[in-house]
């Protein structure tokens, strides 16, 4: 493997002892057939030795901001230098989720919030959603919405691109980032970055080695500085996912700013 630097945008470190709905239960057994790799805690040592393997200088881990997780949290504490965070937030909880959301940013290092609108099956135009945003424009926060149809077994529609842009619309200064890639609405997704200044893509959970043409393309042209690179490991693995990206056509300098360049102009809080 050719020596690189990415940042990995999407990781787990805690799925061993997270709740395990059927959902994730299914796809991990169905969809990634791994189930056991998939379902583990892992340790400090084993995350820095796998992101040394791939040359992965520093990962965002998932956790809740309601419930952050001691063992998400160990590791921030111990190598603040290769580990920030990213804090889940349900935005039917409404203030509760809010004040959840400052207080862990305005606490711990956290450089990006998520919402996923599969797991509350409303689009992210929804009402419920505009305190979180307006609360992620007062911190100069990011913020995560997966797009695409999801690969457990649950509402899709809810994750098609284009509920996003009223939102962009409506919150020109909120930096968005569209996450688990936009399958199957590539063009739409792409469409919407070249309109929107601060919307992005990030692929956590999609193989680079299915990347469709479309997305290379823009990669290689107007979207050179949009799209970030993520696993969701250990859903696919950090090692699989590095290891397609530097097989993929891009122009020279484009794989760094895919691997690292994109995610730590846009992540880096000062």
């Amino acid at each position: 493997m050719a020596a690189i630097r990415a940042i990995d945008t999407f990781v787990n470190v805690n799925m061993g002892s997270m709740e395990r709905p059927d959902y994730l239960v299914r796809v991990a057994e169905d969809y990634f057939k791994r189930a056991d790799e998939i379902f583990q805690d892992i340790s400090l040592g084993q995350m820095l030795d796998t992101m040394d393997r791939c040359g992965v200088e520093k990962s965002v881990l998932s956790l809740r901001a309601e419930d952050p997780s001691e063992h998400v949290l160990s590791f921030v504490r111990a190598r603040p230098d290769r580990f920030v965070m990213a804090a889940y937030v349900d935005p039917r909880r409404g203030m509760h989720a809010v004040r959840a959301l400052e207080k862990v940013a305005r606490n711990e290092p956290v450089v990006l919030a998520r919402v996923v609108p599969f797991m509350i099956n409303l689009p992210p135009d929804d009402r419920v959603y505009y305190p979180i945003y307006a609360k992620c424009v007062e911190l100069d926060l990011p913020i995560s919405v997966n797009t695409g149809i999801p690969g457990p077994p649950a509402p899709g529609k809810c994750q098609d691109p284009m509920y996003l842009d009223e939102v962009c619309l409506f919150f020109p200064e909120l930096k968005l980032i569209m996450a688990h890639g936009a399958d199957p609405w590539w063009q739409l997704a792409i469409r919407l970055m070249i309109k929107y200044r601060n919307l992005y893509l990030m692929t956590s959970a999609y193989a680079p080695r299915y990347f469709p043409p479309e997305l290379i393309h823009y990669m290689n042209t107007r979207g050179q500085d949009k799209i970030l690179f993520a696993s969701d490991h250990p859903v696919l693995s950090m090692e699989r996912c590095i290891k397609e990206a530097q097989a993929l056509d891009l122009r020279e300098g484009v794989l760094d700013k895919f691997l690292y360049g994109n995610a730590h102009k846009l992540l880096t809080r000062a």
